[in-house]
C-alpha cells in the first residue's frame, strides 16, 4: 500500500503483452528489372526477352509477359546484346574486361569467349552477314572489329578481326564506340551512329561478303543531326531512323533528309515498318511515314525519366518496354500495337426525373478512320438491374456522333455503358456515364435517443420505416463507444405489418444505433441514428471496522481512532480506466467536501485505498466512488455516481 497525506492508493496493475503475428505473403512471378540497361534483345523462336544488367553484372532472360525465367551474374558490366541470324547464340559485349561472350540462348550458359584486342571496349554489337560485329576505341579513335563464329581458333586462325571500318570514302572514319544495328528484313547491311560529339558521323555498311563496304557514308556536318544517341534501318527503304525521329535516306553512297516522325528519345522499327517511339511517360506506334500515332501507351509517369529503351517482338506482336520503377527499368510487354486505340465519350445529363425520358449523346473517334454504319452496344444499369439490362444498340453517324433516348424505370444512380466491339484496325472502347435520378423520400425512426441506462441493461431499440415500393427491409447496427469493439450489424429482416423492425443491444457502454433502409426504384435510401448512454456497474466496501452500527437512520462502519480503514472499489474496467475517489466530513450538522482524486484500476477492475488513522475519536466521514466520462481516462461510458459508505471513528 502507497500513502498520501489524505489516502493510500492499492492499485494492482496486471501488465499485458501483445503478440504480434506477421503473416506470409503468397508467391508471386518475379519481374525482370535492372539497374543500368546492358543491351536488350528479343529472340522469337525461344519467346525470351533478354536483358542486359550493366550495373550489377547479369544477363536476365525473360518470358513474353514480362516474368523472369533466367539469370546468368558475375559479368564484369555487360554494355550489349545481339542475337545471331538463325537465334542460336546470344552474344555479350563485356567493355571492362574487353571481351564478348557467346552464349546458349536456352540456358544463358557461356560457350564461348573472344578477347578483344582493345583498351576501349567493345562497347556495342550486332550480328550480320555471319558474323557479329562490336565496336570500340576512345572518343577519338572509334572503330568496329567482327568475330566470325565459324572459324575454329584451335586451327591457328583468329576469329577476331580488328579495323573494319573502311577508310575509303568515309574520310576519318567514326570517332568513338559506335552505335550498330541491323534489321531482319536487310540482311548483310549494318548502321553505325557516331556517339560523343556535337555532331554525330553515321553510315550503312554492306558486310554481307565479309569486309565491310561503305553503302552510304555522312560525315557530321550538322545538315542531318546534333548528335546520335540511337539509329536504326529502316524495313523497306534504303533510311535510317535517327533518334527516333529523322528518317535519312541514302542513295549513291550520301545521306539525305527524308522526313521526320514527332520528336522522341528513341525508337525501334518491327519487321512491318510499324515505328515504336519511346518518350517521358509514353510509347508511341506510327504507321511508316505517319505523323499521328496509330497507338499510344502508358508507360511510368510523365515526371520520370524517359523509358529506358524497348524492342518489337519479330512477329509484331507486342512490343517490349522498360520503363522507369523507383531506379530501376522493368520490363513490360506491350500487347496489340497494330491496334488503333479509338476515342469513345458518353454525356448522359447529371440529374433527371424518374420515369421520364431523357436523351444521352456521345462521339466515336480515332486518328486511324473507322468503318462506315459503326454500332454501339448500350447498357444500363441501376438498383433494380444491378447486372445491367442491353438496350437497343446505337449507330454511329458519319461524324463520330451518336445519341439515344430512355425512359428510366428506377431511380438513383443510373449508368448507361457504351462500348465498341473493335475491328480489324481497331482496339474495343468502353465509356460510361452516370445520372442521378430521383427518387422519393420515405420516413425512418429508431427510438431510445439520448436516454441513460444501467449497465448491462437489454435495450430494445425499435424501428420505423414509412412508405416504400418494393424493399421493406431494414437493418440495425450498434456501434459501442471505444475503438476496440466496432460496427456490429444486430438485426436486418423486412419491417412488420406496421412497419417496424427491432433489435436489441447489451447496454454496456454509450452506443450508437443506426436504422438503414437501402432504398429502392422509387424511394432514396435513408439513415438514423440514436444514441443512448450506459453506466459503469460499481460496488464499494470498507474493510478494517470492528463493528456495524447506526447514527440515526445511516448505517455506518465503526472504526478505532488509530485504524486507517480500507475503501475497496470494483469497477467495470477499461483499458486506463481509473476511478474518483470522494471524501466528505461531516461537522455541525452539514458534510463537507475535503478530497477527490483518481485512482488506476487493475485489470481486474478493482482498486484498494487505504486511509490514515486520525488519532481522534467521534469524526464521522463518508467516502464513495465515481466514474467521471472524459477525467476517469476514457469516453466509452457515461458518468456514474457510486453509493456513499458511512465511517464513525470511536475510542
Amino acid at each position: 500500500m502507497r500513502s498520501t497525506s489524505v489516502a493510500t492508493a492499492l492499485a494492482v496493475v496486471f501488465s499485458s503483452a501483445a503478440l504480434s503475428v506477421v503473416a506470409a505473403g503468397t508467391a508471386s512471378a518475379a519481374a525482370t528489372s535492372v539497374t543500368d540497361i546492358g543491351g536488350f534483345v528479343v529472340d522469337g523462336a525461344l519467346q525470351r526477352v533478354f536483358v542486359g544488367d550493366a550495373a550489377n553484372g547479369r544477363i536476365l532472360a525473360s518470358d513474353y509477359n514480362g516474368t523472369l525465367v533466367d539469370v546468368n551474374v558475375g559479368f564484369d558490366g555487360v554494355s550489349d546484346l545481339a542475337l545471331s541470324d538463325d537465334g542460336s547464340t546470344l552474344y555479350a559485349a563485356l567493355p571492362n574486361t574487353h571481351q564478348v561472350l557467346a552464349l546458349d540462348p536456352a540456358t544463358l550458359d557461356v560457350r564461348t569467349t573472344y578477347s578483344i584486342p582493345a583498351t576501349t571496349g567493345p562497347r556495342h554489337v550486332a550480328f550480320a552477314g555471319g558474323k557479329a560485329w562490336f565496336s570500340y576505341g576512345d572518343q577519338w579513335d572509334g572503330d568496329i572489329g567482327s568475330i566470325d563464329p565459324a572459324v575454329d581458333p584451335a586451327g591457328g586462325t583468329d576469329p577476331v578481326a580488328m579495323e573494319q571500318f573502311p577508310t575509303e570514302g568515309t574520310a576519318a572514319g567514326i570517332w568513338g564506340q559506335g552505335l550498330l544495328d541491323t534489321d531482319s528484313t536487310r540482311p548483310g547491311l549494318l548502321a553505325v551512329g557516331e556517339t560523343g560529339i556535337s555532331t554525330d558521323s553515321m553510315a550503312v555498311l554492306d558486310v554481307s561478303g565479309g569486309t565491310a563496304k561503305v553503302t552510304a557514308w555522312y560525315d557530321g556536318d550538322y545538315t542531318l543531326n546534333s548528335g546520335i544517341r540511337d539509329i536504326d534501318l529502316v524495313p523497306g527503304a534504303d533510311q535510317v531512323l535517327v533518334n527516333g525521329t529523322d528518317r535519312d535516306a541514302w542513295a549513291d553512297g550520301k545521306f539525305s533528309k527524308a522526313g521526320a516522325y514527332p520528336g522522341a528519345w528513341g525508337a525501334d522499327i518491327a519487321p512491318n515498318g510499324l515505328v515504336a517511339q519511346f518518350n517521358a511517360g509514353k510509347v508511341a506506334v506510327y504507321r511508316p511515314g505517319a505523323t499521328k500515332p496509330l497507338r499510344t501507351y502508358t508507360a511510368g509517369s510523365t515526371t520520370d525519366y524517359a523509358v529506358g529503351n524497348l524492342r518489337w517482338a519479330p512477329d509484331s506482336s507486342r512490343i517490349f518496354a522498360l520503363v522507369p520503377n523507383g531506379g530501376t527499368f522493368t520490363l513490360k510487354a506491350l500487347t496489340q500495337p497494330t491496334l488503333n486505340v479509338p476515342t469513345l465519350t458518353v454525356n448522359a445529363p447529371s440529374s433527371a426525373a424518374r420515369a421520364k425520358r431523357l436523351t444521352v449523346t456521345g462521339k466515336l473517334s480515332a486518328t486511324v478512320p473507322l468503318p462506315a454504319g459503326v454500332k454501339l452496344s448500350v447498357t444500363r444499369t441501376d438498383v433494380e438491374s444491378p447486372g445491367g439490362k442491353a438496350l437497343a444498340a446505337v449507330t454511329v453517324k458519319a461524324d463520330g456522333t451518336y445519341s439515344f433516348a430512355d425512359t428510366p424505370p428506377a431511380g438513383g444512380t443510373v449508368t448507361y455503358k457504351v462500348t465498341y466491339a473493335g475491328d480489324a484496325d481497331h482496339a474495343a472502347a468502353t465509356a460510361s456515364d452516370k445520372v442521378a435520378v430521383s427518387r422519393a423520400a420515405t420516413s425512418l425512426s429508431l427510438n431510445n435517443n439520448g436516454k441513460l441506462y444501467d449497465y448491462g441493461a437489454d435495450v430494445k431499440f425499435t424501428a420505423h420505416l414509412g412508405t416504400t415500393y418494393r424493399n421493406r427491409s431494414v437493418k440495425i447496427y450498434a456501434d459501442p463507444f471505444g475503438g476496440d469493439k466496432g460496427k456490429k450489424l444486430i438485426k436486418t429482416g423486412r419491417v412488420d405489418s406496421h412497419g417496424n423492425i427491432a433489435g436489441w443491444v447489451d447496454m454496456t457502454r454509450d452506443t450508437a444505433v443506426t436504422a438503414v433502409f437501402d432504398g429502392d426504384a422509387r424511394y432514396a435510401p435513408k439513415t438514423v441514428k440514436a444514441t443512448a448512454y450506459a453506466r459503469v456497474k460499481i460496488s464499494t466496501s470498507l474493510s478494517r471496522y470492528y463493528k456495524t452500527a447506526k447514527i440515526g437512520s445511516t448505517s455506518y462502519r465503526w472504526f478505532h481512532k488509530n485504524t486507517g480503514p480500507v475503501f475497496n472499489t470494483t469497477m467495470t474496467y477499461y483499458p486506463g480506466r481509473e476511478h474518483r475517489l470522494d471524501l466528505e466530513v461531516y461537522y455541525q450538522g452539514k458534510w463537507y467536501s475535503t478530497d477527490s482524486e483518481y485512482f488506476r484500476l487493475g485489470t481486474n477492475g478493482k482498486s484498494a485505498v487505504q486511509f490514515d488513522a486520525p488519532g481522534e475519536s467521534g469524526l464521522r466521514a463518508r467516502m464513495r466512488s465515481v466514474y467521471v466520462n472524459g477525467s476517469s481516462g476514457d469516453t466509452v461510458n457515461s458518468t456514474t455516481y457510486g453509493a456513499w459508505k458511512y465511517l464513525y471513528f470511536s475510542n
